[in-house]
């Protein structure tokens, strides 16, 4: 079966591991650290927090920007739960902003009309979560305008996007956002098996997100309330979580970030040829690459017009069937049940309705083989055709 991700794994990684492994520090040592700083250079952001996953830096991004109850935060319904599930953990409530259907990344358009009509109703979001879906940055500084005039943070989740760039500015550089959320999950652009990163400019974010993440515990003279009983002395400050990445996880990412630029080089030549091979296509769409945005390309992703569901079912078996483990990303949010008993329902967001009935997500990782590509493409491409005779 190919998969439609899978990590990359090599000897300096495995070699990285070990030595962690035999070293004094298992959990939080000076791996994580190192992790934080690579990655943060890297994109040129000035803080980054490790995590042990991407779900939990959106929650203490949520609590360092004092989401709680009584305030809005609004996501794109194209994304896993996670995205949106992370302002309900904070005790606020959750709205969705439509997607372009060409891109499956939230519409600036739509964002902007639904915050006029919410300033009109004094309902504005606190916080605005645009999702970089498939790997492809939002219009960022369009958002970042809308901010400005209306009042609200940004959270990125760039879970996906880790090495993507916006117009020269590396995902994660957060130059249009308060914070940026990356995800290290196998089947992502890097890995650290589990593990996530939230990176600010901002030092009173990024404290606040060290601290939520281990327990609202600190040790630092300067955020105790009380003066020392010892060295042993600490103070929780805050109710935090168990959320801290561990130096066998930092090592590999350590490990993995010196590999990223390859990495994101090769996924952009797998989707060309992918792009190459369905531009004749009357009925295979590719997403569509905005200008000045250089995608990751976590996922690759096509839409398939006037699909029945039971089509597009048939599609996606028939090639597991045949070898090629095809996918779908995303069920819209507001249409599962937990969110239609918050009062979401069907019809509220079309084009993310529209984009779900329509897209079939193919294998993409950077050790694709070009024949293994011919041989998806060749399958979906015949399959599709035969289903519109």
């Amino acid at each position: 079966m190919i998969p439609y991700g899978r990590q990359h794994i090599d000897d300096t990684d495995i070699e990285a591991v070990v030595e962690a492994l035999k070293s004094d520090w298992l959990t939080q040592g000076p791996r994580v650290p190192a992790f934080e700083s690579a990655l943060a250079c890297h994109v040129g952001a000035k803080f980054g927090i490790a995590v042990n996953s991407a779900t939990s830096a959106l929650h203490i991004a949520c609590l360092a920007l004092e989401v709680g109850t009584g305030d809005i935060v609004w996501t794109s319904p194209n994304s896993f739960v996670a995205s949106a599930n992370c302002a309900l953990y904070c005790n606020a409530s959750v709205d969705f902003v439509d997607i372009n259907i060409d891109t499956g990344n939230m519409c600036v358009d739509a964002l902007a009309i639904k915050l006029a009509n919410a300033a009109e109703h004094n309902c504005l979001p606190k916080v605005v979560i645009p999702v970089h879906f498939a790997g492809q940055p939002c219009d960022m500084k369009q958002i970042a305008t809308l901010a400005e005039q209306y009042k609200f943070k940004i959270i990125e989740d760039a879970s996906h996007a880790v090495g993507a760039k916006y117009f020269e500015s590396a995902v994660g550089s957060c130059n249009y956002s308060d914070i940026c959320v990356f995800s290290f999950h196998p089947v992502k652009i890097i890995t650290t098996m589990e593990g996530g990163m939230a990176m600010t400019n901002q030092q009173s974010l990024a404290d606040k997100m060290r601290l939520f993440r281990s327990h609202g515990v600190t040790n630092a003279a300067s955020a105790m309330r009380n003066p020392a009983h010892g060295p042993w002395y600490y103070e929780q400050v805050e109710l935090g979580f168990n959320y801290r990445m561990n130096d066998i996880e930092a090592a590999l990412g350590c490990s993995q970030v010196k590999k990223l630029d390859d990495f994101i080089v090769k996924r952009n030549k797998i989707a060309e040829q992918y792009n190459e091979r369905f531009f004749e296509s009357d009925f295979i769409t590719p997403l569509t690459i905005s200008d000045g945005c250089y995608s990751s390309f976590h996922l690759y992703v096509v839409r398939i017009a006037n699909l029945t569901q039971h089509q597009q079912r048939e599609l996606v078996e028939t090639m597991r069937d045949k070898g090629i483990f095809a996918h779908l990303h995303y069920i819209p949010i507001h249409t599962q049940p937990y969110y239609a008993e918050l009062g979401h329902k069907l019809g509220d967001y079309p084009n993310s309705e529209r984009y779900y009935r329509e897209a079939i997500t193919l294998p993409i990782f950077p050790n694709l083989t070009t024949s293994q590509i011919n041989f998806i493409a060749d399958t979906l491409i015949t399959l599709v055709d035969s289903l519109k005779r």
